[in-house]
Formats: structure tokens, C-alpha cells, sequence
């Protein structure tokens, strides 16, 4: 029987919360892991981006939270501004439902510290998110008090030792009572970060929730050669031939973004940029704006990946396959979210051939299109040329040693030589077949002979 969220005890006002954003199933997730933390248990959960690893904390902290406390009841770190605020309008959503008002702090670099600091010395949040950085630093000054806090978040904990931000993690856990139940979410959990995570958590619950499919299948998961045509032409051509209602697209790189989008711009198409070069307002004006639906094309970095939740993304275009493999994975997960259709267009060159075998040895199926007169039509599979080798007659240790010995400039008549030396062979591989054929007719007749005589 499919599990309900009215099956967690959870109190009415979330559960209305919940009514009111059309949750009514919990995700794998949730389901094994929400009993689990309102226990009040620690937990590793590892799973894939956009599987509801958000509500899976959010909901049990709502739950065990009280409204009449004046202090900081639980914190929850997440490594860029984007997933703050996303995991903050996410709380907010929550906290509309429950009386008396619940505070929640928004701490992130690059907005006014000072004014936050005067915040907190009229009153302490009672749910504290942010960027590591951050917190820590209210904490260094004194300004934010955790010493009584329950509950500690660390949500996308292998991005946020990827950064660079584990200390800072380090320095709000070690604030903490030691009684402290922490929560770790993670994409993956890499050896480096294991550690961290024994020096915390005693015993915890582990979940590796495992992927049935690493891309949804509600994802069309295409591939495309750019050879002999520029990367450029190529994604113009697919937004306007796809006329996407809001496409994604993925660069490596800060500067390929900007080159990206003047591009773009150059064509007339009204584009928004992502990036961790541009001003934190900025950014989150630019946000807004495609919230708002005010941009059709948004031209990001690896930033975006899991820091931005974006509803009714239709395409998601990767200009380049990223250098992390599991980047790929977040970026195609921003779209074919909740049900909803979606396209993954990934653009890779001939030297990226390893590369895509390694995507696809993780599990990742592709289908190969190409643009023609126009219109997006199927490829042939790249793989044809190795799957047609595999059907050829192999070569003896000899004829591959005669084959090596081919000089980079080929002498006229050589690949004859080749080929009348293979013809030789073979012919001289029946002959040896026939004798020794022959020879077990005449041993066969000789036996057969002797045995008539006795």
C-alpha cells in the first residue's frame, strides 16, 4: 500500500501546509527517512537531486519545533545562496500554517551583515538556514547563540565540502550541545568526507536510497555531434527550432557563460545569466525575474545545478559535457520534474567520445539526434564503428604483427601486400585444415579395416 504523509503523525497545520502544495506522496526518500528523524535519530541520506530530500528535514523539524521557545532549534547549512533561499521559501511556505508566528533566519554571504547582526540582538530565529560561511561567522561574533540547538542540517554535503566550506561546517557543529542529532543529505558521499562525518554522528540511520533510473524517465535524453558546426549555432538553432517554454543551458565555465549569452543576445534573444561571477544582488534580481517567467532562455554554471530550483523547466541544453560526472546528473535533473515532461540535449565533440562512454557506463542512456533541413531528426549510434569491428574475422598474432609494421607513410602497393598476404595465409590455414582432415579419414579407414580382419 503507497504511503501517505498522513501516515507520519505530523500535526495538522503541516499537514495543510502540505494540502496546499499538493503533496499527498511522500517520496522514497520521505518515506523511509521522515519516521526515522522524528525519532530523533542521526541520519546519513544519500539520493539523487530533486528527490524531496528538502521536505524530508523540513517536515520533522516543523514537527518537533515550539513556537513558545525563544531560541535557535535547529540550523540547516547548505552550501550556495540559491539553495538557501530556495530551502528558506520552502520553510516559509510551512511556517505560514503555524501559530504563533514561527522566525526563520536567511543567512548567506554577500548580503548586509550588519543589519543582521542588529536583527539578532532583538531576537534569535527559531530556524536558522544559510551558507556555512556565514553562520559561522555570526557565530565567531557572537551574534547568533546555537548552544542549546537540537538539530543540524547539512544538506548537499559532498557540494559543500567540494567548496571548500567543511570547516566552517566544523566550527556551528562543534557550537552545538554534543547531544546533537544531525542530519546529513547527500548526492553521494565521497571518502574524503567520512571523516566529518564519524567525528558527528554516533551510530547514525544510513539510507542509500538507490536510483532505478539515474535519469527520470520522463526526461528525452538526446545527444548531438558538433562536428563540423560551432556550439553556438547549434544551441540557436535548437531554441528557436524546439521554441522551448524555459530551457536551461549549462556551461562550464563563468566565461563561456558571458561569451554564451553576448552571443545569443547578438541574435536578438532575450537571455538571463547565472553565475558566481555576478554580484549576489544581482543574481538574485535575475532569479526573480525567471521566476517571474520574465526570461526564456537562462544560460548558467555548474552553480545552478543544485542551487536553483526553477518550476517548468521544458529543456535543459548542455553546452559541454562538465568535468564532474555527477554535475551532469544535477544539471539534467532541472527538468522532468514532478511528472512534467522533459528534454536533456547534450552537445559533445569528437574528442569527448571517453567521456560519454563514462556517462553511459553509469547508467545514462542517450538517443542520438541531429539538426537537418531544420528539424531535429535521429542519428546514427556512435558506437556503430566498434560494434561493427566486434562482427569482423580477428586476425592471427601474425597478420597483426605484419599489419603493425605499417609505416606512417604507406609505400605504394602496401595495403595489397596486406591484403595478398592475408589471402596467402588463409589459403595455407585450409590446406593445413584439409591434411589434417585427411588424415583422420585414412587412421579412421585404416581402424576400421584391421577391425573387418579380425
Amino acid at each position: 500500500m503507497t504511503a501517505q504523509f498522513t501516515d507520519f503523525n505530523l500535526k495538522p497545520e503541516i499537514l495543510a501546509a502540505l494540502d496546499e502544495i499538493n503533496f499527498k506522496t511522500p517520496t522514497a526518500v520521505q518515506e523511509r527517512l521522515i519516521p526515522v528523524v522524528m525519532r530523533g535519530r542521526s541520519v546519513i541520506g544519500q539520493s539523487q537531486t530533486g528527490s524531496g530530500k528538502t521536505h524530508t528535514f523540513l517536515l520533522p523539524i516543523f514537527n518537533a519545533l515550539k513556537p513558545e521557545l525563544d531560541q535557535v532549534q535547529a540550523v540547516i547549512t547548505t552550501p550556495s545562496r540559491e539553495l538557501a533561499q530556495q530551502i528558506y521559501t520552502a520553510a516559509k511556505q510551512i511556517a505560514a500554517h503555524v501559530s504563533p508566528e514561527i522566525r526563520i533566519g536567511n543567512f548567506v554571504g554577500g548580503t548586509d551583515k550588519e543589519r543582521q547582526v542588529k536583527q539578532l540582538a532583538s531576537h534569535q530565529p527559531q530556524i536558522v538556514i544559510g551558507t556555512p560561511g556565514r553562520i559561522a561567522d555570526l557565530l565567531k561574533t557572537q551574534a547568533l547563540d546555537v548552544h542549546l540547538t537540537k538539530t543540524l542540517v547539512v544538506d548537499e554535503a559532498d557540494m559543500t565540502m567540494d567548496l571548500g566550506f567543511l570547516p566552517e561546517v566544523d566550527a556551528v557543529a562543534g557550537a552545538m550541545p554534543e547531544e546533537l542529532q544531525m542530519l546529513v543529505f547527500s548526492a553521494t558521499i565521497p571518502e574524503k568526507l567520512r571523516p566529518f562525518l564519524r567525528k558527528y554522528l554516533d551510530n547514525p540511520v544510513v539510507e542509500e536510497i538507490p536510483v532505478t533510473t539515474v535519469i527520470s524517465d520522463t526526461i528525452d535524453n538526446w545527444l548531438i555531434s558538433t562536428k563540423g558546426s560551432s556550439n553556438n549555432d547549434i544551441i540557436l538553432k535548437l531554441l528557436t527550432i524546439g521554441q522551448p517554454y524555459l530551457a536551461l543551458i549549462f556551461t562550464n565555465t563563468k566565461e563561456r557563460a558571458d561569451e554564451l549569452t553576448h552571443f545569443l543576445k547578438s541574435q536578438g534573444m532575450k537571455v538571463a545569466t547565472i553565475h558566481g561571477g555576478i554580484a549576489p544582488r544581482e543574481r538574485k534580481r535575475v532569479m526573480k525575474q525567471v521566476q517571474n517567467l520574465d526570461f526564456q532562455f537562462v544560460v548558467a554554471t555548474d552553480l545552478a545545478a543544485r542551487g536553483i530550483d526553477i518550476e517548468g523547466v521544458s529543456h535543459v541544453i548542455n553546452d559541454g559535457i562538465p568535468e564532474d560526472l555527477d554535475f551532469f546528473i544535477h544539471r539534467v535533473g532541472r527538468t522532468g520534474r514532478n511528472g512534467m515532461d522533459g528534454t536533456a540535449i547534450t552537445l559533445y565533440a569528437p574528442g569527448d567520445d571517453a567521456r560519454v562512454a563514462e556517462l553511459e557506463d553509469l547508467g545514462v542512456e542517450f538517443n542520438p539526434k541531429d539538426i537537418k533541413n531544420g528539424e531535429i531528426v535521429d542519428s546514427y549510434n556512435r558506437n556503430r564503428r566498434t560494434n561493427r569491428k566486434k562482427t569482423q574475422k580477428k586476425l592471427d598474432p601474425t597478420m597483426i604483427g605484419l599489419i603493425a609494421k605499417k609505416k606512417k607513410k604507406i609505400k605504394p602497393g602496401y595495403k595489397h601486400q596486406i591484403n595478398q598476404a592475408i589471402k596467402r595465409k588463409d589459403q595455407m590455414d585450409r590446406r593445413i585444415a584439409e591434411r589434417t582432415a585427411m588424415k583422420v579419414r585414412k587412421k579412421t579407414n585404416k581402424e576400421e579395416g584391421a577391425k573387418k580382419k579380425r
